[in-house]
């Protein structure tokens, strides 16, 4: 075999140890544990807006961003719930270039994932503990899930792992909730199997145990917009495309029916300055079928302190290394504006 062992990953209970989170922190995160699960069960009339980098690749930074978040957050707290989106995991298509923080704590040194998970559980705690805010993230890798299971609020499973049997398997487990995303080539069906795996209840092996869980019921859909065969990309956020899922859903017997809907990456054919456009069409659909409002309980954007994105070995602060993403002064106006719609 070509692998070559370089170092044993810490112990959960260890790195926990060394980086706790205060009681007080506890108590804050478990209201924000209810307050989103409150919206995705349709008991909140709130909506959840998941905003933030496309990924996070530098703890100053992303603090800032989510310090600033939350002072938004005071401003349209009546009608909108802000969740960080701190991903720590990248998905590439290829398998080569900037895998996230967890890989590669700095992006110019080489991956170190031992160092990695230290650098992602600061981070999240520090975010947390400064803005007041517990965030979403991305889980890419099953294994990493238990060292920051006591600071997330909402994990999303993403368009290449939602079809992954550890992935539905472990959202199962969860107590918080879990968006499935349509896989790249947009099979609904795909999704909506995903879901039932995570609201079911399974016995499996996880983590080096055999474990068995009770079902995830805030398990939901996310629509994110797919590729066609032939390299197009191709919107689902369209009020055709949100009734067809609703009707897909109720078929499918899914408790708690919702779905956010992602204005990024296929939906906005990849060009980030089209979010807010996407982001007002789909409150304009809402304000046509207000019908719908109680299946659509969000949205997910991509944002960051500088707009666009640039080369891993630049050095502009608050930039992202990864897709494009909306500046602060948009996606504070972003924010605003769709607040004032609701």
């Amino acid at each position: 075999m070509s692998f070559d062992y370089r170092q044993r990953l810490p112990d959960v209970a260890a790195i926990m140890q060394e980086l706790p989170v205060s009681p007080a922190l506890l108590e804050v995160k478990q209201e924000r544990d209810r307050e989103v699960s409150d919206i995705i069960k349709g008991k909140s009339d709130r909506f959840l807006l998941i905003i933030g980098p496309c990924s996070a690749d530098n703890e100053d930074s992303v603090c800032e961003y989510v310090a600033r978040l939350a002072k938004l957050q005071n401003r349209v707290k009546e009608k909108v719930m802000l969740l960080p989106r701190i991903y720590t995991n990248k998905p590439r298509t290829t398998g080569i270039g900037y895998k996230g923080m967890a890989h590669q704590p700095d992006p110019k040194d080489e991956p170190n994932i031992v160092e990695g998970l230290i650098a992602i559980r600061r981070m999240h705690i520090r975010a947390l503990m400064e803005s007041g805010l517990s965030a979403a993230d991305e889980m890419l890798y099953p294994f990493n899930y238990p060292y920051l299971e006591d600071v997330l609020s909402y994990v999303a499973i993403g368009a290449r792992s939602v079809e992954n049997q550890e992935h539905r398997l472990t959202v199962s487990g969860l107590d918080i909730p879990a968006g499935m995303k349509n896989p790249t080539g947009g099979d609904m069906g795909v999704m909506l199997n995903s879901i039932r795996a995570g609201q079911a209840p399974h016995i499996f092996s996880y983590n080096g145990w055999e474990v068995s869980t009770s079902g995830n019921e805030l398990t939901h859909a996310i629509l994110r917009g797919y590729v066609s065969p032939y390299g197009r990309n191709i919107p689902n956020y369209h009020y055709e495309d949100i009734t067809l899922l609703q009707k897909m859903t109720a078929e499918a017997g899914i408790k708690n029916p919702s779905v956010l809907i992602d204005v990024s990456h296929a939906n906005s054919n990849r060009q980030f300055a089209e979010q807010p456009r996407v982001a007002v069409e789909i409150l304009r659909t809402l304000e046509y079928a207000p019908e719908l409002r109680r299946f659509v309980r969000g949205l997910m954007i991509e944002s960051y302190l500088v707009e666009g994105a640039q080369s891993s070995t630049d050095c502009v602060y608050g930039k992202s290394i990864t897709d494009a993403c909306l500046g602060w002064e948009d996606s504070e106006s972003l924010v605003l504006r769709i607040a004032q719609m609701l």
